[in-house]
């Protein structure tokens, strides 16, 4: 791939603030060959910048997400199982009918009520303090005991899980991320056999053992594994990172904290002008062009790897007007965070309601919420967007 863009020769500081270089690639055009830092090296990719090629890309048939397709493999494919982000129709359509009939929107209005008291049991053990780690307090905590207790998955070691969900999806360097996907795989092998051998019980991953079609089509070992991968990881990393990405973009804009405080109707947008400013997903996962395949006006040969930047698209402002500014107002209709066409997001609702959740509860209880300290620092990586320590006080 030549003729490549190295995003850094934007300016130092890349990972800590994209949006500079991404403005520049727009400035330039909606689709480039760009080397993107990537742990403790660079990866070669094309990159959509532009929003409308940008949902082209999402829906192309002919960019792919199985990598079998074009004679590779990643870690998910080696220690994990196939899963919802690294297969594509007919394959992609079976697993997704088979989760969606168990992650349902019922189920999760279901949650609500406990969303609220985990929130509030967090917020009781937090605010006696006067400060804290706000991701370590709170955004790590809620989001993976909603989902380890939607999972069914008891006890987890949250420490160390932590250290190897973050390491999978922000790698430090290649044998880390190979060391992290070595240990998940084995961990959820043995969580789904634990599962089959413990006898029925009410929770999402045990319907996913059970889940049978009128065919007679379920989930097999390496599915259930990936499938588990999918909803462990996606269902907190995410969250983890929308939650303290849209406190903090409060905390440093006094006038839309003020906004909010004055208006909590307005967390609804709140949390929609953080999906579009400061998403916590700052690239999709790859894909790979399956057949020579043009976006853009650019012309991207098979097996060519590609990424989409929703961030990138966020802050275009041909769709969004003044698209730096942080403005809980805006109308955010058309912000690609949680993907677009099959790919999109399965648990946006539940992340929806549990960041505005804890939002509307935290500004409540703590009214003099302000920063402690720099945030940071930024997870390494383009994958996801988030901070490691937000120190804030009340």
């Amino acid at each position: 791939m030549g003729d490549v863009i190295d995003v850094e020769e934007f300016g130092a500081g890349f990972t800590a603030n994209p949006h500079p270089a991404y403005a520049r690639l727009r400035e330039r055009g909606p689709v480039h060959r760009v080397r993107l830092p990537a742990g403790d090296g660079y990866q070669e990719t094309w990159l959509v910048v532009g929003p409308e090629e940008a949902r082209a890309a999402l829906t192309d048939p002919r960019l792919v997400k199985d990598t079998a397709r074009i004679g590779q493999a990643f870690l998910d494919d080696q220690f994990i199982g196939k899963h919802l982000l690294t297969t594509d129709p007919p394959q992609h359509t079976r697993l997704r009918g088979l989760v969606s009939r168990a992650f349902t929107m019922r189920r999760v209005e279901r949650l609500r009520p406990r969303i609220q008291q985990i929130t509030d049991d967090l917020l009781d053990a937090m605010l006696p303090l006067g400060s804290a780690d706000l991701v370590e307090s709170f955004s790590y905590p809620l989001p993976i005991t909603v989902i380890c207790e939607l999972l069914g998955v008891p006890d987890l070691d949250r420490a160390e899980f932590r250290r190897m969900s973050t390491e999978a999806v922000a790698p430090t360097s290649a044998a880390s991320e190979q060391d992290a996907f070595t240990r998940l795989g084995a961990y959820l092998a043995e969580l789904i056999e634990d599962k089959r051998s413990s006898g029925p019980s009410d929770d999402l991953l045990s319907d996913l053992i059970r889940t049978v079609t009128e065919d007679g089509d379920r989930l097999s070992a390496g599915e259930l594994r990936g499938m588990a991968f999918v909803l462990l990881i996606a269902g907190h990393e995410t969250t983890v990172n929308l939650i303290t990405n849209a406190v903090y973009a409060l905390l440093t804009h006094p006038d839309q904290l003020a906004a909010l405080r004055a208006d909590m109707s307005l967390v609804d947008g709140a949390v929609e002008e953080t999906l579009r400013w400061e998403g916590p997903v700052e690239n999709t996962t790859f894909r790979f062009a399956a057949e020579p395949v043009e976006i853009g006006g650019a012309r991207i040969e098979r097996g060519e790897p590609v990424l989409v930047g929703l961030t990138a698209v966020g802050r275009d402002t041909g769709r969004f007007p003044d698209a730096d500014r942080f403005d809980i107002r805006r109308d955010t209709r058309g912000h690609l965070a949680f993907g677009h066409g099959i790919h999109h997001c399965l648990g946006a609702p539940l992340a929806r309601l549990e960041a505005r959740t804890a939002l509307r509860t935290l500004l409540d209880r703590a009214p003099d919420l302000t920063l402690a300290g720099p945030a940071g620092p930024w997870l390494p990586g383009t994958l996801i967007r988030g901070v490691r320590h937000l120190p804030v006080r009340w």
